[in-house]
């Protein structure tokens, strides 16, 4: 079953830019991992202050997999802070 992972984003400082640059850079790099179906970053608007990273899946698993890979990011270097995570089944509406 697909999943949908949705990350918090808290933005240091004025670093907005700086993030939405950093993620065009790398908006391919999960492209071929298995399982990947697809993200989007979503900027605030209207009052709102945190970023949001979409992520689809096709399975957990598949998210799991990519998740252990990951190498640990550079705290001096990081512009945004992660403040949770939603997780979702898609339902399928057959």
């Amino acid at each position: 079953m697909a999943v949908v992972k949705i990350n918090r984003l808290a933005i240091k400082g004025d670093n907005a830019a700086e993030l939405e640059r950093r993620f065009a850079e790398r908006r391919h790099s999960v492209d071929s991992e298995p399982g990947f179906e697809g993200f989007e970053l979503l900027r605030p608007v209207a009052g709102a202050d945190h970023y949001f990273v979409i992520t689809r899946w096709a399975d957990e698993a598949s998210f799991e997999a990519w998740r252990a890979k990951r190498r640990p990011r550079d705290p001096e270097q990081t512009v945004s802070r992660a403040e949770g995570m939603l997780e979702f089944e898609v339902v399928p509406l057959e």
